[in-house]
């Protein structure tokens, strides 16, 4: 019944769209007389008899798209779905969650993380593992004018200049480091903005990195510091945006003051992943949602029954060691791929598989670290989980899969653009 109720409307999924588009235009402009309205009134000298006000009504909820049958809205959110795939077009799947409520309640259900499905949606897809098949494709492009970096979904920039805006970074000079702030947008890198997700911080000679993140890392307990407790109570701190950094990962590069020792070495030790989560069965931490106030992110400090407690450090010390209880998980460490030397081109090669066509100091390609104690297998090992390389002036793709989020990823990139004068 549902079935041929909607093959008789004869509308395609966007134009579905286009139409609860105008629907929300219109209840915005109806609000704005009302608004106006109200305002000319006020000027009026007469007085009316006061009279109840009518009870709050959900205007988009009564909106014709809202009460469709169940069956069909969940047929029509899947198409949509599985036709738009790649962005710009999947923005159609992000507008039919602003509709209303019950359409968002079936996105949710429809929608799956990037492990999943192999796509990115929502912002929060961004810190949620990748695929374990093939990688996600993206490119960053690098602003010299503004010291800000831009990653991008796609394979190579679109000729239209339309490309789908992943996560931003911009590079902050300090007198003994440097930071990396990375933010959802390209025009806000504040820490006290709800766009903030993030930093990468260098030490002083650029030989260390720790990535940190704007919310703590699910399924473990976090222990507050003497200087979380601080700014938990300073006044500075609004309820609705993140407050504190937890670091999930440190990126380290060998010293190589006599460039006797070749291409750079990297070394990754991400303490929010841990290393069973490459083994068969094993799984990675993916966050469901953004904290959605001050006190959900505080109510992670309590310990939690039943878990092994895993202590992450708020400090924003780079040299500082993960503080990891007994028996706390091993965590993954990426090690970056050996290079071979090319007799006839006299240089280090690596196959990037035409991802990348320009020789770079900063091209690498990262694999699991791995014991032969732990069930991985000799195929997974070799697995390039996360692929740098360049492409074009300022131009630089960047590919990556599980365990590794987008926002992990970048920040690991992110380090192959500070100065390394002891390194190389």
């Amino acid at each position: 019944m549902c079935l041929q109720l909607y093959a008789s409307t004869k509308m395609s999924f966007k134009n579905i769209v286009r139409e609860l588009r105008e629907i929300k235009d219109g209840i915005g402009s109806m609000s704005r007389r009302a608004s106006e309205g109200r305002h000319s009134r006020r000027n009026q000298s007469h007085i009316a008899p006061d009279q109840p006000l009518p009870p709050p009504t959900d205007s988009i909820e009564q909106g014709q798209w809202a009460n469709l049958p169940s069956e069909l809205l969940l047929d029509i959110i899947r198409r949509i779905e599985e036709s738009e795939t790649l962005w710009p077009a999947r923005a159609v799947v992000v507008s039919c969650a602003s509709v209303c409520r019950s359409w968002r309640e079936v996105i949710k259900e429809v929608i799956k993380t990037p492990e999943q499905c192999g796509r990115l949606t929502f912002p929060i897809s961004l810190k949620q593992p990748g695929p374990r098949e093939s990688p996600l494709q993206c490119f960053i492009r690098r602003v010299r004018a503004t010291s800000t970096y831009l990653l991008f979904s796609g394979q190579v920039p679109s000729e239209d200049g339309k490309d789908k805006l992943l996560l931003a970074a911009r590079k902050i000079r300090r007198a003994t480091c440097t930071d990396f702030v990375i933010s959802l947008v390209a025009d806000d890198f504040s820490r006290a903005s709800s766009t903030y997700v993030g930093k990468l911080r260098s030490n002083f000679l650029g030989t260390k990195f720790t990535i940190y993140d704007s919310q703590p890392p699910c399924d473990v307990a976090i222990q507050p510091t003497s200087r979380l407790s601080r700014r938990f109570h300073s006044k500075q701190v609004s309820p609705r945006v993140p407050a504190f950094n937890y670091r999930i990962g440190t990126v380290s590069y060998e010293l190589n003051v006599l460039r006797t020792r070749g291409p750079r070495r990297m070394n990754c030790i991400m303490e929010s992943i841990p290393v069973s989560s490459i083994e068969e069965g094993g799984t990675a931490p993916t966050p469901p949602s953004f904290p959605k106030s001050f006190e959900e992110q505080f109510s992670s400090f309590q310990v939690m029954k039943g878990k092994t407690a895993v202590t992450y450090s708020s400090s924003p010390s780079p040299s500082a060691s993960p503080i990891l209880t007994p028996g706390s998980p091993e965590p993954l460490i990426l090690k970056n791929k050996a290079p071979r030397w090319h007799e006839q081109l006299q240089c280090w090669c690596l196959n990037f598989k035409g991802r990348v066509t320009v020789a770079s100091v900063k091209n690498f390609q990262l694999v699991a670290a791995v014991e032969v104690s732990h069930n991985v297998s000799n195929e997974d090992q070799e697995k390039v989980i996360l692929q740098f390389g360049k492409i074009g002036k300022d131009i630089f793709t960047m590919d990556y899969r599980y365990p590794l989020s987008a926002f992990q990823a970048f920040a690991i990139c992110l380090s192959s653009f500070d100065t390394k004068p002891a390194c190389e």
